[in-house]
């Protein structure tokens, strides 16, 4: 029996023509609301006071800035009640929610900028949403349960065939067996009380990318239409403020899009107000499936509360030869995007024209060739290391050097695109001096409810690459734990394929940014995570590696409102807040 609470709370964000984060095109603002975003939370206590806190957002993506703002807040409001370690901070990744939320330069590139006011509505609803479920805590029975999709439900589909058949552990499939290459399986926890199922937490990945960049609304996309049907029908069972959360698994190479023979067609036929539709009925698969399953109790959750999570620079490090395949010198590198990132996915989100894809390939491969070349013995090594590390990708942007091609960010000219002037403006003011393009050192998190672990990854890791890691964090507990993993956590590290995936440079490999050994970096931290949680708290290694604090002159630089002066003949900015809010040392 624990002590269980819920609530959630809206994210308020009024559309203002800012552009939304996920498919990485100007063109896709937001100037209306569709549906309300939420932030839902579910607090799990035991009787000695052990506290874990879920919070799941409607949005595209975690980043530090909302994990580290949303920690202080908690800290100074519930004092030593609440520990960092043991805050859950997810996303649904809905492509249809606000940008402009991180600290880091690049993603927020669309946006254009860094927009205060939405990270503060974000923290907001996180705060509020985790407060009021503390206030409703009583007794609760807490009980996971596992529900299969059919084969014939069109609820996902592998969109990197070709990636996924390279993987020698896998029963390769035809084109016509894409939605057999993903897992079908959801996992779930069932909240009871008095016997009667009052919240849901499920995890299944699937993109949350029914809703296209043509549209121009805030809106949950699948997982909150999933999220909000669960809570009618619980409503109309008579449950008071119900709580269902749809969180994300393995996700990366997983579409809601139909793929296969004629798949461009078929997408192509589903547009405009077919595209709610489409993204309702995905959602209500999802919550069907869910509250079938937790119909019946399953296996009761009992036992302690544990949880771990490191700061870890993914840009360093070293991997062993039993994650690298035999090899003894495998490295991690800086992030690094490649030309198949700028190509996007040809169902869900289309990037570059093909003509300019091979263009970006073969600039690519002329800049490694001169890099190569042993001109300067000590840049020789530098990038001899980073290429290894990066394997066959097609280096477009290194986000180490902050160079595309090579050349300085500014190199290209501004009427090219509106995202290559927007980075000049940045550039231009100043505002990318010391800050990080994309971040390098990620959370990584694993926690345990009884015999229940969980990995909390930050990454979008594809449907192989979280079998394996999950594979890897099993090997280190007993038989009888269970081990599941949720995805879009705390923060956002691009993607994470198997190392043969990686190969075929499809815009998964193109996008996982630390190199081709990306997936053997989490399974040697994350190996090392298990091992730390089967210690007693005492006896923990501490570790500390936390992000530097973001240059509050540059961040000021990059908000919108810079922008919008700057655009307006004005260089006023206005002043951010940001404190570092996450204890210094390994988390415990």
């Amino acid at each position: 029996m624990y002590l269980v609470g819920w609530d959630k709370q809206e994210i308020y964000i009024q559309p203002k023509g800012l552009a939304m984060f996920g498919y990485g095109t100007w063109k896709h603002r937001a100037y209306d609301k569709r549906t309300a975003l939420f932030a839902r939370s579910i607090c799990i206590q035991t009787l000695d006071n052990d506290l874990l806190i879920f919070c799941c957002l409607d949005m595209g993506c975690v980043t530090y800035a909302m994990r580290s703002l949303a920690v202080q807040h908690l800290q100074h409001k519930l004092g030593e009640r609440f520990q960092a370690q043991r805050f859950i901070l997810m996303a649904t990744h809905t492509h249809s929610a606000p940008g402009g939320c991180g600290y880091e330069a690049l993603y927020n590139m669309p946006t254009p900028g860094f927009v205060p006011e939405h990270l503060n509505a974000v923290v907001d609803a996180i705060v509020s949403s985790v407060i009021k479920a503390l206030a409703t805590q009583k007794k609760t029975d807490i009980y996971m349960s596992k529900g299969c999709f059919d084969e014939d439900t069109p609820v996902a589909w592998n969109r990197a065939l070709d990636s996924y058949n390279r993987n020698p552990d896998i029963s390769r499939k035809n084109p016509e067996q894409c939605h057999l290459a993903v897992d079908r399986d959801m996992q779930l926890l069932g909240f009871y009380r008095e016997g009667a199922l009052q919240a849901v937490l499920s995890l299944f990945g699937v993109h949350a990318t029914c809703l296209s960049s043509r549209l121009s609304a805030h809106d949950g996309d699948n997982k909150g239409y999933a999220a909000t049907c669960a809570e009618r029908v619980l409503q109309q069972r008579g449950v008071k403020n119900p709580v269902a959360i749809f969180a994300q698994a393995a996700a990366g190479d997983v579409s809601p899009h139909y793929h296969g023979p004629e798949q461009s067609q078929i997408r192509a036929s589903i547009c405009g107000e077919k595209e709610y539709e489409y993204a309702q009925q995905n959602g209500r698969y999802q919550s069907e499936l869910a509250l079938k399953a937790l119909e019946h109790h399953s296996t009761p959750l009992v036992g302690e509360l544990e949880a771990v999570c490191s700061y870890v620079d993914l840009s360093n490090i070293e991997i062993p030869a039993e994650f690298a395949m035999g090899q003894t010198q495998a490295k991690t590198s800086a992030a690094c995007h490649g030309a198949a990132f700028f190509a996007g996915t040809p169902v869900d989100g289309a990037g570059v024209a093909q003509p300019i894809m091979k263009a970006m390939q073969w600039l690519a491969q002329r800049e490694k060739k001169k890099k190569l070349r042993k001109t300067h013995a000590a840049d020789y090594s530098d990038y001899q290391a980073l290429y290894e590390s990066q394997g066959p990708k097609d280096i477009v942007l290194d986000c180490g050097s902050k160079t595309i091609f090579g050349k300085a960010l500014t190199h290209y000219p501004k009427f090219l695109d509106r995202l290559i002037a927007e980075m000049h403006r940045q550039v231009s003011a100043g505002a990318i001096e010391q800050s990080l393009l994309v971040p390098n050192i990620m959370p990584l998190q694993l926690i345990k409810i009884g015999h229940l672990n969980i990995l909390c990854c930050p990454g979008e890791i594809t449907t192989v690459a979280a079998k394996r890691l999950k594979a890897t964090v099993q090997h280190c507990l007993a038989d009888n734990q269970k081990v599941w993993l949720a995805s879009y956590c705390n923060d956002y590290m691009g993607y994470v394929t198997t190392y043969e995936e990686y190969q075929q440079q499809a815009y998964e490999g193109g996008h996982t940014l630390y190199g081709q050994w990306t997936l053997a970096a989490l399974q040697t931290k994350f190996q090392y995570l298990a091992q730390q949680l089967n210690l007693p708290a005492a006896q923990r290694d501490a570790q500390t590696d936390l992000p530097p604090d973001v240059p509050q002159h540059e961040l000021e630089k990059r908000t919108y409102q810079a922008y919008s002066n700057n655009k307006n003949g004005s260089a006023k900015v206005f002043h951010v807040k940001h404190e570092h809010s996450e204890n210094k040392g390994m988390e415990l």
